[in-house]
């Protein structure tokens, strides 16, 4: 390694402290250090090539490098740096941006307020739920039910409806208003022998089992993912989504819908909203609103929140969220520009498009393989798992050894980028929307190649 590698790896190891990351390992093992990307390539310092299979953190939707971007940042810098949206202000580029955003959004949803993350998002819309039941004068329904295997974020309040043990680790984190039902993918089910109308309907008998226990007049929310993302790319089975909606009718229980990940052409559609056919009453985005140039977050509020709002407002006063930067105008003009591109060049039906022919080429060379369970996806979004008995078999022998982690490992030391995700043997697949057929085919071979690799270690 050259002088600057050493000196930034060591910088590293003094300075930065990694989130979701082994800590032991790392300060053992060190960092990659990342320095210029384009398209759908990321290089590191070392001089080092990848496909980035998993967009970022499910994020650069365009691609890197996108001078549109840039040049909108780089000129809104010029005209209007900061701008705060309090007291009645807006920079007017992020009265643009929400304007735009309610264009598209899908059902009722018609007023955006702006945020960083997708954590704080996911934390406002809960705080709107609890706020739009005391308005209504129902003090007692404050409850949220969240789904196992869900991510949802780490900020202090979502962390409890966040379904993965390793987020929990450690936290003393508040958690009495969360309850929780299962995963929703048929491939997880634990009665092997269910048909998946049958795994549906449990689904949804436990689910309404759950409200009834507890009292619907105590339930604000249920939180979702239309696909549940990092916890295990869980895909819901055929009718799922449209028995949660009538039980929560039924319940008059708000559903709160998390397209963090989803969102902006990911699931070969604007929103998954449209995919599975969901009309949520508060929506959370961040990730690809921006596509990951500047952090940006959003919550969606429906009209019909946003009227009980204005009417409890005229007692209460002055709405006390936010954040300073909520709608800052740099990232309100990354989000329109990302927009651009997106709009401009069709790329969630290119998303559509690439996503058939990701999933055909997985379906037909890697789900054959023996180490593979599953594959699944929708749009440019999907999953290889880890056959169970294998990964089972591996434990036995080694309980710390990783599955995925390992295959991860070695499309990484031959050029591709894929993320095994926490708490399962699955590894994700979420590139840019702009890759092609070509960039899918050798990610496709050098996966394949890694699951060979991990066939040898288990022969062996």
């Amino acid at each position: 390694m050259n002088k600057l590698v050493n000196s930034l790896a060591q910088k590293d190891l003094q300075s930065l402290f990694h989130p979701f990351t082994n800590l032991p390992l790392h300060a053992v093992n060190g960092p990659r250090i990342l320095t210029k990307a384009a398209g759908v390539r990321i290089e590191d310092d070392a001089g080092a090539s990848y496909i980035d299979g998993l967009a970022g953190l499910w994020c650069v939707n365009v691609g890197y490098g996108r001078r549109e971007i840039a040049d909108a940042i780089h000129e809104q810098a010029l005209r209007l740096s900061f701008g705060h949206s309090f007291a009645s202000n807006a920079p007017d580029v992020t009265v643009e941006l929400a304007s735009r955003i309610a264009a598209l959004a899908p059902g009722k949803l018609s007023k955006v307020l702006f945020g960083t993350s997708g954590s704080d998002a996911n934390d406002t819309n809960i705080k709107l739920a609890w706020l739009y039941n005391e308005i209504k004068g129902r003090p007692r329904k404050k409850k949220i039910i969240a789904r196992w295997r869900a991510y949802h974020g780490t900020t202090l309040s979502i962390t409890a409806a966040t379904g993965l043990d390793s987020v929990h680790a450690g936290f003393d984190y508040p958690n009495g208003q969360v309850r929780r039902v299962s995963p929703a993918c048929y491939f997880w089910r634990q009665d092997r022998t269910q048909s998946e109308d049958a795994y549906t309907r449990f689904l949804l008998n436990e689910l309404e089992n759950l409200i009834q226990n507890e009292g619907p007049s105590t339930i604000a929310a249920f939180i979702a993912e239309p696909i549940a993302g990092a916890g295990g790319l869980l895909i819901p089975p055929a009718g799922y989504w449209e028995g949660v909606q009538k039980i929560l009718k039924k319940y008059d229980i708000l559903l709160i819908l998390d397209e963090v990940i989803t969102g902006f052409g990911r699931t070969g559609s604007m929103f998954g909203a449209e995919t599975f056919g969901i009309e949520p009453d508060l929506m959370t985005i961040a990730k690809g609103l921006t596509s990951g140039y500047v952090p940006m977050s959003a919550s969606l509020v429906s009209s019909e929140i946003w009227d009980a709002l204005l009417e409890g407002y005229k007692e209460i006063g002055v709405f006390g969220h936010g954040l300073t930067y909520s709608g800052h105008p740099l990232a309100a003009a990354a989000g329109l520009a990302s927009l651009d591109v997106i709009q401009s060049e069709g790329l969630v039906d290119r998303a559509a498009k690439m996503g058939e022919y990701l999933l055909s080429k997985l379906r037909d060379e890697i789900l054959s393989d023996p180490m593979v369970g599953d594959v699944r996806g929708v749009g440019l979004i999907a999953g290889v798992e880890i056959d169970r008995e294998i990964v089972q078999r591996l434990r036995d022998d080694a309980p710390s050894f990783s599955p995925a982690a390992f295959v991860a490992s070695a499309c990484s030391d031959n050029g591709l980028i894929l993320r095994p995700l926490m708490d399962s043997n699955v590894l994700a697949i979420s590139p840019p929307l702009i890759i092609s057929r070509e960039d899918i085919d050798l990610l496709i071979s050098t996966l394949r190649d890694a699951l060979a690799a991990l066939r040898i270690k288990v022969q062996t």
